[in-house]
């Protein structure tokens, strides 16, 4: 691995390896994907140590911002061949804190025929997640989720969420999602868990939030 950069395999499918780089907060992801190239969620700081270790895993695509908390030298990014991603009611924010945002995507837009992506405001005004729809399925959440006491991605109420009942109803659509692995911006190898059967666990620790 080259300069830097520390990346570690959290989850190999069939056509994609999904890493873990660096080991800060927000958590950065790394999706190697074969047909796309690397997706970029969340942005490390820029450095080209990093950027050449990337660069063994995966030519540069994209970069998807999953809220303004997880943009940092976008510029930067861009110019090293990453083309920046996020929902259209986040993108200011994003552009005013850490620089340009190529593509500003609604919730009809895909990145590709199995990637797509799923608003879910609450924790920032336009807060989404990124989806890899093809079985076995996983959904990075950004901030809208994070594990709690057990290790499981749940929501947990912060007084600066811009809408607590916004990610309230928000997180109940996902009963309908089928997803083996989810991944946030809070990760802790020590106890954090990932999947599989993460859309069970999650549904059931948010349908618990209305029975208290």
């Amino acid at each position: 691995m080259s300069g830097d950069l520390v990346a570690s395999l959290v989850l190999e499918l069939r056509d994609r390896r999904i890493y873990r780089i660096g080991c800060g907060t927000p958590a950065v992801w790394l999706i190697d994907d074969r047909a796309l190239g690397g997706v970029l969620v969340n942005a490390p700081p820029f450095s080209q140590e990093v950027l050449e270790g990337i660069q063994t895993l995966t030519r540069p695509a994209y970069l998807f911002l999953p809220s303004r908390r997880g943009a940092c030298d976008l510029d930067a990014w861009r110019a090293a061949g990453f083309e920046t991603i996020a929902f259209e009611a986040e993108a200011p924010a994003i552009r005013a804190a850490a620089g340009t945002v190529d593509f500003a995507v609604d919730r009809k837009q895909r990145l590709s025929r199995t990637i797509d992506f799923l608003p879910m405001a609450g924790v920032t005004e336009g807060s989404c997640a990124l989806r890899l729809k093809n079985l076995p399925g996983v959904v990075f959440f950004g901030p809208v989720l994070e594990p709690g006491p057990d290790g499981w991605p749940t929501l947990i109420v912060h007084p600066d969420d811009y809408s607590w009942e916004s990610r309230l109803f928000g997180a109940l659509g996902l009963k309908d999602l089928k997803f083996a692995y989810a991944f946030c911006d809070v990760f802790d190898t020590n106890c954090t868990r990932v999947g599989p059967d993460a859309d069970r666990e999650i549904c059931r620790r948010v349908e618990a939030l209305f029975d208290d």
